[in-house]
């Protein structure tokens, strides 16, 4: 054994090959941390004092090869000055410097995940080998920063920089097939065959049938680009990718620059431009709160999978209501491959079911996520019925029908006597209390609700709402049927609307108080948009349904009628009134046309600001900050207040379900991570000048005060972290 550490050990083989294996012994996965970067210190030094070696093969003994850096040092890490930052990446460029220039051939044995630091410890040796069902990828940009260790240097050097912009801007994820046919890796093995073709290939490295001194220059000199290559290559793609990412996501566009700086220079120059733009970059919220966003995430699907441990298996679903809603639910079961029932008392119900999840699994097959043998299965775990024939051997019931609480009462008592005594039913509803549902069932600890956002395909949110009355089994297999369709699942308890429209429909009504101020709506959007979300509130209120938002509105005021309750007709009310609907009947705000790909597109509609102009009641000049704040502290409030209830267990569960229910700016970091942003203080003065003039819905709590007094976060400052 050359060298023997918790994470990495190196030993000899077959006499003059050195194996470094990746082994970290504290989890299931191998992770670039700095205790690992300094063990690898240690390999390194190992393997040049040995002048007995003749090569080295660098691999993983777990599922994967390295999943990247440890992003929980991240946030302690970043907090340090940018000349920290630039010298601790300098230093792990010479430590992999030392990698690529070893005085004899080196190869890398890629398994399972090799993405961030782990891609780029493995461009430092002169050849990959890649497992068929490997992945390999840069995706840095989605934490806001650029590949520090190398990545914007050999990358390009190595596949072009045209493939290269496009795995790194893009943050992406690539096959084996994708990284061999654009020369990213060397050759593309079955698992088992791995350490073979990896030492088969460095045996013809030695033997001189490849020229591994010639790919390391290629590496360490400046990208073969003349001035007309480089201007088409970099200038093209940074107009392209500003459009994707957009103004408030600045790693895609400085990737591309830090490539572009490094182009005509030497390894060395290129890697002081990398280090430079990393540490810049670290230093910016959008970073923080990226980071932050990923920390929460494991954190939620932590949460989920401790949910999932003791979970009965879902083997056979079932979704009562077809149509679009039904067929969404039955399309992702199906699609993920847990078989589902699809029930409706209509013909014509069951038939736009099918075609609905027909439809999504034909976009797959067109995108290549899928083969027609594939499609087919997954069409058949879909069966269709008019009857409870099949029910008594179904695990979970999925009731999908109007959003009407005597409809579903009458639907799920129907159901429950249909199926075993140990079947779980889930309603997906929006609004109504679980608890009013589960008092007309004989069974009400096997009943919870399970909401799915729209579409379903798209949304990646799942509230398991816990009545009170609901078994903790019965919660673990509904989370575990969710993740198992693909969801991230967040478990709240009941209350009006739950956690995320409880929390939305204050943010409405903070746009119907700057409608009746004559601010006009099509500015409240494009405000909104400027600040990072998806649509504006208008457009969201098409996209949602007038008449859908008016009924939760409307469950929300009977709810918590100190606050969100409103005297007076609203703009909504109003688009209701006149049959606007928004988009399902082509026109709310705005008039809906079809693009050119058959999707609705929002044109401005001079008879909408007519009809609202009857709701205005003065006319009140407001800077775009005011709308912001308007809009951006109750939504907030009612997060604290939902936490604070207990309705959501921690702020992560709650910062997570509002970016991935209603499209909350990422990289804000969620409603939580805004406040700490502004600062508790600062937010809690803002909320009181508001709600002095505009009431209840923008009053802080006064748990809020005392964390402002006290100078508390909802996240622990990163000293602490």
């Amino acid at each position: 054994m050359l060298y023997q550490g918790d994470a990495i050990w190196v030993e000899r083989q077959d006499g003059d090959i050195a194996v470094l294996m990746l082994d970290l012994k504290a989890e299931s996965i191998n992770k670039l941390s700095s205790s690992v970067i300094g063990e690898l210190q240690g390999a390194v030094e190992a393997i040049e004092g040995d002048p007995g070696l003749k090569g080295l093969i660098i691999a993983s003994a777990k599922d994967v090869f390295v999943v990247g850096a440890d992003i929980t040092e991240f946030h302690a890490m970043f907090a340090k000055d940018e000349a920290f930052l630039v010298d601790m990446n300098s230093r792990i460029h010479a430590l992999f410097n030392r990698i690529e220039d070893l005085p004899f051939p080196t190869v890398t044995a890629l398994n399972g995940l090799a993405l961030g630091g782990g891609c780029e410890l493995s461009l430092t040796t002169d050849f990959r080998v890649m497992a068929d069902g490997a992945r390999i990828g840069l995706p840095e940009t989605k934490l806001g920063i650029v590949p520090g260790w190398g990545g914007c240097v050999r990358l390009p050097r190595l596949i072009g920089a045209d493939n290269a912009i496009e795995w790194i801007a893009g943050g992406s994820q690539n096959d084996a097939e994708t990284a061999f046919k654009i020369g990213a890796v060397d050759a593309v093995v079955p698992q088992e065959a791995l350490m073979t073709a990896a030492r088969d290939l460095l045996d013809k490295a030695t033997a001189g049938d490849f020229d591994y001194r010639a790919r390391r220059e290629e590496k360490r000199g400046p990208l073969k680009l003349d001035a007309v290559e480089q201007m088409m290559a970099f200038e093209t793609a940074k107009g392209y990718v500003a459009g994707k990412a957009g103004p408030h996501y600045p790693a895609p566009i400085e990737a591309i620059r830090v490539i572009q700086k490094g182009a005509g220079e030497g390894r060395e120059r290129a890697q002081r431009i990398e280090a430079l733009a990393f540490a810049k970059l670290a230093k910016t919220d959008v970073c923080y709160n990226l980071v932050g966003l990923f920390l929460n995430d494991q954190a939620v699907k932590k949460k989920a999978k401790q949910y999932e441990r003791d979970a009965r298996m879902v083997a056979q679903a079932a979704v009562l209501g077809a149509g679009i809603m039904g067929g969404g639910i039955a399309y992702q079961s199906a699609y993920k491959g847990t078989p589902i029932l699809m029930k409706d008392i209509k013909p014509e119900a069951i038939e736009l079911g099918l075609k609905e999840a027909h439809k999504l699994l034909a976009k797959q097959l067109e995108r290549g996520k899928l083969s027609q043998a594939q499609l087919a299965e997954a069409l058949g775990n879909i069966r269709p019925t008019l009857s409870y024939g099949d029910f008594g051997h179904v695990d979970l019931v999925v009731e999908a029908v109007v959003e009407n609480p005597k409809v579903k009462e009458a639907v799920l008592q129907e159901v429950e006597s249909q199926v075993a005594e140990e079947t779980i039913l889930a309603s997906n509803t929006s609004t109504i209390s679980i608890d009013r549902l589960a008092a007309s069932l004989k069974r009400p600890e096997n009943f919870c609700g399970m909401h799915f956002f729209n579409p379903v395909h798209r949304m990646p949110l799942v509230e398991v709402i816990r009545g009170a009355e609901t078994s903790d089994a019965a919660v673990a297999a509904t989370v575990a049927y969710a993740r198992r369709m693909g969801k991230t699942p967040i478990v709240v308890n009941d209350c009006p609307g739950f956690l995320v429209n409880r929390v939305l429909f204050p943010y409405f009504g903070g746009f119907s108080g700057l409608v009746e101020y004559g601010v006009d709506f099509e500015r409240i959007d494009r405000t909104m948009e400027r600040f990072g979300w998806p649509m504006g509130p208008a457009y969201l209120l098409d996209v949602v349904g007038i008449d859908t938002a008016v009924h939760a509105s409307e469950v929300m005021a009977e709810g918590f009628p100190d606050r969100m309750r409103r005297e007076g007709k609203s703009a909504i009310q109003v688009m209701l009134d006149n049959q606007r609907l928004g988009q399902k009947n082509g026109k709310g705000f705005y008039l809906y046309e079809e693009d050119k790909k058959g999707k609705p597109k929002k044109v401005h509609d001079d008879e909408a600001h007519r009809l609202v102009a009857e709701v205005i009641q003065e006319q009140r000049e407001l800077s775009d900050d005011e709308i912001i704040a308007r809009l951006m502290v109750p939504l907030c409030m009612e997060t604290v207040r939902c936490l604070e209830d207990g309705i959501v267990g921690s702020p992560a569960e709650a910062d997570m379900a509002l970016i991935y229910g209603i499209g909350f700016p990422p990289f804000r970091g969620g409603a939580l991570r805004y406040i700490d942003a502004m600062g508790v203080a600062e937010f809690v003065k803002l909320a009181e000048r508001l709600a002095a003039e505009l009431g209840a819905l923008y009053a802080p709590t006064e748990r809020l005060r005392d964390m402002a007094a006290n100078g508390k976060r909802f996240y622990p400052n990163v000293s602490e972290a």
